[in-house]
């Protein structure tokens, strides 16, 4: 589903909230779900525990190569919701740019949880992002590769 400043997608995955959320609020598996292929590793981050705290991502992509994003958590419910807003370091002292990611949680059983995906942009108003960057960024395709990706992630 994709509104004008976000997308969102959903994924029933075989495995429990708590077994998903284990995988999600651990930095170090970011880059093996990351269905962008930008994320390149973690900067030696720890386990994500409440609202407020910030993990560091090694990043690439084409247009500006190697960088680092500060992901600062803006919601967090322990096995139900994580959610984050990036900002570039070395930009805007680091501050989140506006965009922000979200990952629901919603068991259906012992060993089932809708995962829900959203990458929202409406918080985007510095002009030299909005400059830079052609929102939206990423593409629902992408977000639903995560989710698969997480889906193998919590499997193995």
């Amino acid at each position: 589903m994709s509104e004008d400043t976000k997308i969102t997608v959903s994924r029933l995955i075989d495995a429990s909230a708590k077994d998903i959320f284990r995988v999600l609020s651990d930095p170090q598996h970011h880059a093996r779900i990351d269905g962008t292929g930008m994320i390149r590793s973690d900067e030696k981050t720890d386990r994500i525990t409440k609202t407020g705290q910030v993990f560091r991502m090694n990043m690439h992509n084409e247009r500006f190569r190697d960088y680092q994003m500060d992901n600062l958590v803006t919601g967090y419910a322990e096995n139900k919701l994580l959610a984050w807003a990036p900002g570039m370091v070395g930009y805007n002292d680091g501050q989140p740019g506006g965009w922000t990611f979200a990952y629901e949680l919603e068991p259906q059983g012992p060993d089932a949880t809708e995962v829900t995906l959203t990458y929202d942009w409406s918080g985007v108003t510095d002009k030299g992002i909005l400059k830079t960057l052609s929102f939206p960024v990423l593409t629902a395709a992408q977000l639903e590769t995560s989710l698969a990706n997480l889906a193998e992630a919590v499997s193995s």
